[in-house]
């Protein structure tokens, strides 16, 4: 009845509260990033969501557009700006996934969506992550930061499926807030290394 119901009534519930709660903050990181960038203050990218239907997930915009003599962008470390750093840091821009919550593309708790091209990459096992909607914030995040692997990472995913309960997601939740004000071992960003270099590494050792 949780998984099915009351996880959905609860994940609006709190995303319509937390954006009326937020929305003095909400609306001055959109101003400074959009002066600060000279761009739109969000930033898009799709993302496999429940059952692997793709959708947009939506972070304000912590790193510029800027360009090498190639034309290509350049490095993250190398466009990401202070500010931005700062609400990476503190996590402030995952904020507008509050959107993502009410449109029904996200849960508060759950795996976290990771990029479209590591589809592929998945074992059977790991795609049941797929089988639910994903979360702002899951049982991978605040379980350590880059310290665990893609394969832990995965099987916590798997593991937050199978045992997905009340309980677990409040565990979760305070965990989150408690990481995310000491700004320490919490990572809802992706690592550096992508996913399908790990399994080429696997592979090929």
């Amino acid at each position: 009845m949780y998984k099915h119901f009351f996880k959905r009534i609860l994940d609006i519930a709190f995303a319509f509260i937390a954006l009326i709660i937020l929305s003095p903050i909400f609306l001055i990181l959109s101003l400074a990033l959009f002066f600060l960038n000279k761009d739109t203050p969000f930033y898009f990218q799709q993302r496999p969501g429940k059952n692997e239907k793709i959708f947009k997930i939506i972070k304000f915009k912590s790193m510029t557009d800027k360009k090498g003599p190639d034309g290509k962008l350049l490095p993250d470390e190398e466009r990401v700006t202070r500010f931005g750093d700062f609400i990476r840091k503190y996590s402030l821009d995952e904020i507008p996934q509050l959107l993502n919550i009410l449109s029904g593309d996200m849960s508060l708790i759950g795996p976290r969506p990771l990029r479209v091209q590591y589809l592929p990459y998945y074992t059977e096992t790991e795609k049941i992550r797929h089988t639910i909607r994903p979360g702002v914030t899951g049982w991978a995040q605040v379980s350590g930061r880059n310290s665990l692997g893609w394969d832990e990472k995965l099987a916590l995913d798997v593991e937050y499926v199978e045992k997905m309960n009340w309980l677990l997601d409040f565990k979760i939740f305070f965990k989150t807030i408690k990481k995310v004000f000491n700004a320490s071992d919490v990572n809802i960003n992706e690592t550096i290394i992508d996913l399908n270099d790990h399994r080429n590494n696997v592979q090929n050792n």
